[in-house]
């Protein structure tokens, strides 16, 4: 590929790109026309440009199956990536090929297969999510016991709306989650003073941002499709950012959420502070409120519609956490002697 970029008059024949575009500005334009999320463009992107230059910056219009095929295991035996980076690589060039080059890729058998690997995730004790908890403070240590009274993921908290909240019902609407759905997950009783008070200090910056013109950032189109939802209340963030950005799209002031690395940072300390030698993360605390809620005796149905899973077999994980704790109940015949 050029090194602007441009796709060549020769390589666009049949492919369904205007004369004069950069391959990666159309790939974007794509993702965003099929509401990819920002996350998934900036991966998808980025494997792109890996792909082109392991083959030495030839053009993807002028490669195909056999091209794939070498970079997924170039990536897979010289890279030894997990399965997982494997299958996004593998998504993104799929997506190249089939929305932006209009040329879908046929088998790319034989791929050498990263090795799959299934892992029984991190989880913390009762009295360890206690401690972690005992060592934030701030928009972090909300946000931290919220993902664990609620079993929600970190961005899913942080994109939460003003409208989102039932104080009244204690009931929360996770909207857009993993998979683009929707679902209703509780608010702990006892988080809710600390909510309302999270809600008065949003106001505060709602309505500062209101004096300036600032508009708050909305997902999708909605901003066209209802041109007063940026300087509503009820679209304004619960965690809104201490300070205003540009939109990585148009380039507008906008205010964003609370920015989710603050929170990841202040986990990590947290997590050190406590004195723990497990490698927990936010995402933990999500582990631990399924399996907390398994113990409490709530049933797996239940904790699946919670989570947000949309099989089944993805919450029974955490009965294989729960199995192995102390050795499932076994008694070790050390112990007899």
């Amino acid at each position: 590929m050029p090194a602007n970029g441009v796709i060549p008059s020769s390589a666009r024949e049949n492919q369904g790109t205007p004369p004069g575009r950069r391959l990666l500005d159309v790939v974007r334009e794509a993702l965003r026309t099929r509401h990819y999320s920002l996350r998934t463009e900036e991966a998808y992107v980025g494997w792109i440009k890996r792909y082109v230059r392991f083959h030495g910056l030839r053009h993807p219009a002028e490669m195909g199956e056999a091209q794939v095929n070498a970079f997924l295991t170039h990536l897979a035996v010289a890279g030894s990536v997990s399965a997982s980076t494997q299958s996004q690589a593998l998504s993104a060039l799929l997506f190249l090929y089939e929305a932006v080059l209009q040329r879908p890729l046929g088998r790319i058998e034989p791929l050498t297969r990263a090795k799959a690997v299934r892992r029984l995730p991190v989880v913390l004790t009762r009295d360890e999510v206690r401690a972690v908890l005992g060592h934030l403070e701030g928009t972090s240590r909300l946000v931290a016991t919220l993902l664990y009274g609620t079993g929600m993921r970190l961005l899913e908290a942080l994109r939460l709306r003003v409208q989102d909240l039932d104080l009244a019902l204690n009931q929360i609407l996770v909207r857009d989650g993993k998979g683009a759905k929707d679902r209703r997950t509780m608010l702990p009783a006892s988080l809710g003073d600390a909510v309302a008070l999270q809600l008065e200090s949003a106001r505060r910056t709602f309505e500062a941002d209101a004096i300036l013109g600032v508009d708050v950032t909305l997902p999708g189109a909605l901003a066209r499709k209802y041109p007063a939802a940026p300087r509503e209340w009820a679209w304004f963030y619960l965690f809104p950012a201490t300070s205003r950005g540009r939109d990585p799209h148009t380039g507008a002031l906008f205010r964003h959420h609370f920015h989710e690395s603050a929170v990841q940072k202040a986990m990590r300390g947290a997590v050190r502070a406590a004195g723990l030698a497990k490698r927990a993360s936010c995402h933990t605390l999500r582990h631990s409120f399924a399996t907390h809620l398994l113990d409490d005796g709530y049933d797996i149905r239940t904790i699946q519609e919670l989570l947000g899973h949309e099989d089944v077999s993805t919450t029974m994980i955490y009965t294989h956490v729960l199995n192995n704790v102390g050795g499932r109940g076994v008694r070790s015949p050390l112990d007899r002697l």
